[in-house]
């Protein structure tokens, strides 16, 4: 899920190396490591991004979609015009199939369900999102309880998101009332500090390789 506003603090990047999952002559799928942006922030000292260390092998790499700073895992680079403009309408048409796994505090009170809340920049809390019924799109997030830890009241879920609204997979968490461990933007303090990083992760894609027309797919185990 992609947040522009994270340009306008200071990210550190993480040293860690992004991680090429596919590569054939038109496209690469890379596994991104949490704490980089996708792209360059605004801030001087946020110009260290994945794009640019990709670039540095593939120069004509460019982003169709995001993953926020904190989050890690799958991203499609296309490497010529016409897969960007092919990739891009299958976003636009829903048909690109992603799922992520996080770490949430609690056990969530059903074993699947839908979460169907409008989201809104937060005017007053920038750059953080709320759900707002009134002026925020529609945003859908299915979810799937995958593991409770009785111990450490945390439970491992499957994340889909159906539309791609920024912070998307955070804020409908979080109004469920189990925000995400490490989240530092959306979580009390005591759980945002269970976790050193977001636990989110971007662990499978699906699409039509766009020369193909094959539906091809990749998956990059969490690291948590």
């Amino acid at each position: 899920m992609s947040n522009s506003t994270e340009e306008l603090a200071i990210l550190p990047a993480t040293s860690e190396p992004y991680q090429i999952v596919y590569e054939d002559d038109v496209l690469l799928v890379v596994n991104k490591p949490a704490q980089l942006l996708t792209v360059p922030g605004r801030h001087p000292q946020n110009q260290d991004c994945l794009i640019r260390r990709v670039q540095r092998e593939f120069p004509f790499a460019e982003v169709v979609h995001r993953l926020d700073y904190d989050t890690s895992g799958l991203l499609i680079l296309p490497l010529t015009k016409r897969v960007l403009s092919d990739i891009s309408k299958q976003f636009q048409a829903r048909s690109v199939q992603k799922h992520y796994i996080a770490v949430v505090e609690g056990k969530l009170a059903q074993a699947k369900g839908v979460i169907d809340l409008p989201l809104a920049a937060d005017e007053q809390k920038r750059p953080l999102y709320k759900v707002c019924p009134q002026q925020g799109k529609p945003s859908e997030t299915r979810y799937r309880l995958l593991s409770y830890n009785t111990a450490a009241n945390h439970s491992r879920v499957q994340l889909e998101p159906v539309t791609g609204r920024s912070h998307q997979l955070r804020v409908h968490m979080l109004a469920l009332g189990h925000p995400m461990l490490g989240d530092s933007l959306y979580a009390p303090e005591a759980i945002a500090a269970k976790s050193p990083r977001l636990m989110l992760h971007a662990e499978y894609i699906r699409f039509v390789h766009p020369l193909s027309r094959a539906v091809i797919e990749f998956s990059a185990p969490a690291p948590f």
